[in-house]
This record gives structure tokens, C-alpha cells and sequence, in this order.
């Protein structure tokens, strides 16, 4: 019987060490504080925007974005076990607005047809909380935040300008809103981690366009969702 519970005892003992060599992303006490992630973000537009104000403009004149792609790249700063603050950023895009509503304005084609293009550069600061332990490779995670949003090098096409009228100035306002995200992340042991995240923004702003003294308004919310894929290091 002593012998058999001796037996036992050292096939515990055995699969305790067994168990304790199992690969964890880090040790508890040598977790970095600090990533760095560059990937790419897709980005998926749904704009509503009131139709176009403004003198002979005739009903139904709206504007739509086209989907877009560019490089995301963030900081990550570790708070605790579970919480990351995150700052991300990406390579601002140049947009494409395309018309929506009649086939011409006037005689032009405008429904479908590129009237105007824009870059935004629009930094997102987020509060992460990461489930499961410390020592888990694979850690789905949930974030909330706060995003910034300015346009610049705003053009209005050839095609866009022969719509409304000459030559035109284009402007929109920048634009604070809500941001959150739900992603995964997998962290190799050597410092290397793998994310895949979707990100949902509120962005909203006034456009606003003059041509010769004559001013053309709407309001544009363009509920920008993104779609991340992004390597890190930790360190």
C-alpha cells in the first residue's frame, strides 16, 4: 500500500513539473510594459448626410464615401493584468466622396461620378480591457474611448466643380466623438503578439462648399468602421 501511494505521489509530482513547462506568453513578474503595432486598417464607410442646402440645388442631392484602406500603426502602454491604454494612429487616407441622388445636376453627371477628395488624420485613445489571465497566449479583449478627427488637402473635383458651378472652396469641420473596439490578441513568448480588432467611430461634421460667394451646406455622418490586422512588439 506505501508503496503504491509512493508511486502516486511521485506521478503527481512528475505531471506538476509537467505542467509547469506548459508555454505562457510571459512570466508573471517579466510581463513589458510598452508595444509597438503597425498593420492595416480597412475602413468601411456609412455616411447619412441631410441633402445639399443652397442656391439651385435641386432636391435630393446627397454625397456618399468611398471604403478605403491605409496603415494603422498604435502604442500600447500596459496599466495592469488587464487593462491597456492604447493610442492609435494611422497614415491619413485620401477619401473619395462620390455624388448620390440624380443622375445630372443640370446637364452634368453627378450621381456615382467623384465630386470631390479629402485626407483625414484622426488619433484614437482607448481604455482596454483584456480577459483571461496574464499567462494566456490568446486574449480577446474590449476597449472604449475617444477619437479626433481633422480633414485637410480638401479638393473639389473637375467633375465636382462643373456640378456646382466654377471653381470651389470646400470645408469640414473636425469633429470629436466616441470610439470603441473588440478584438483579439495572441502573444508569443518572444515579445511578438498578432491582433485582429473592429473598430466603430463617430464621426460627424459640417460641409460646407463656396463658389463665387455662393455657400452650399450639409451635415455628414460618416460612421467609419475598421477592420485591423496588425503585428506588435513588446518591450
Amino acid at each position: 500500500m506505501k508503496k503504491i501511494i509512493r508511486t502516486r505521489a511521485v506521478a503527481l509530482a512528475l505531471a506538476a513539473a509537467s505542467l509547469s513547462n506548459v508555454p505562457a506568453a510571459f512570466a508573471a513578474d517579466d510581463v513589458p510594459s510598452n508595444t509597438f503595432r503597425i498593420g492595416m486598417y480597412a475602413i468601411f464607410y456609412h455616411v447619412t448626410a441631410s441633402d445639399i442646402q443652397g442656391p439651385f440645388t435641386p432636391p435630393g442631392v446627397n454625397i456618399d464615401l468611398k471604403n478605403t484602406q491605409t496603415v494603422y500603426f498604435a502604442y500600447v502602454r500596459r496599466l495592469n493584468s488587464f487593462l491597456d491604454f492604447e493610442l492609435a494612429l494611422g497614415v491619413p487616407p485620401k477619401t473619395s466622396t462620390i455624388g448620390r441622388g440624380p443622375a445630372t445636376v443640370g446637364s452634368v453627371p453627378f450621381n456615382g461620378v467623384e465630386i470631390a477628395t479629402s485626407k483625414w488624420l484622426a488619433p484614437s485613445a482607448l481604455i482596454e480591457y483584456k480577459f483571461l489571465s496574464e499567462d494566456s497566449p490568446f486574449r480577446p479583449y474590449i476597449g472604449v474611448g475617444i477619437n479626433y478627427t481633422t480633414f485637410y488637402d480638401r479638393k473639389v473635383t473637375p467633375a465636382g466643380q462643373a456640378a456646382i458651378g466654377g471653381p470651389t472652396r470646400l470645408s469640414l469641420t473636425s469633429s470629436v466623438g466616441p470610439v470603441g473596439t473588440i478584438g483579439l490578441k495572441y502573444q508569443s513568448r518572444d515579445r511578438w503578439q498578432v491582433i485582429l480588432s473592429y473598430n466603430i467611430s463617430q464621426v460627424d461634421s459640417d460641409l460646407k462648399t463656396e463658389t463665387a460667394g455662393e455657400i452650399h451646406t450639409t451635415r455628414v455622418h460618416f460612421g467609419p468602421q475598421a477592420l485591423v490586422f496588425a503585428a506588435g512588439y513588446s518591450f
